[in-house]
């Protein structure tokens, strides 16, 4: 508590040292017709360092506390395909052959079909058209490892 206090009272002494040599500063401006040198107090140059400190600890922090962001995201995109995957069955009878199929002439979906690593998604199709597989190659876009993110529909195949 007293070296809270002696902290406090050491930054108002430093501003008020600095409001004196601000204000010698401005008359010389005056007296030399110069512009304005911007001149922070030291109280707001420490308000800018907590301010840079405590954002640099959240990004910290939500790095560590979240890492499968990405994953989630491309989940999100895995059920949004799915979702139009089941609309095109359900209007032309049969899935796509190719997944790009889905996008159509539709700039919103346009970036739909890669995944949060800008990787394609994998879709397999099978042979009577009545299934398909979908699935991210993750992070390391290598198929068949531990960061894949596999999507399969109901009815799915080996």
């Amino acid at each position: 508590m007293f070296a809270e206090l002696l902290a406090e009272l050491l930054e108002w002494y430093l501003d008020i040292k600095f409001w004196f040599k601000k204000r010698k500063r401005r008359k010389f401006e005056k007296a030399h017709n110069l512009p304005k040198k911007t001149m922070w107090y030291p109280s707001q140059k420490l308000s800018v360092i907590y301010l840079v400190v405590i954002l640099f600890s959240g990004s910290v922090f939500m790095i560590f506390k979240f890492p499968n962001i990405q994953n989630n995201r491309t989940e999100k995109r895995l059920f949004k395909i799915t979702d139009l995957l089941e609309k095109e069955k359900k209007d032309i009878g049969a899935y796509p052959l190719e997944l790009k199929t889905i996008i159509r002439n539709n700039p919103l979906l346009k970036g739909i079909t890669k995944d949060n690593w800008n990787n394609e998604f994998s879709y397999i199709l099978s042979d009577d058209g009545l299934t398909y597989n979908l699935f991210s190659l993750g992070k390391d876009n290598t198929p068949n490892t531990d960061d894949d993110i596999r999507l399969k529909n109901k009815t799915q195949f080996k």
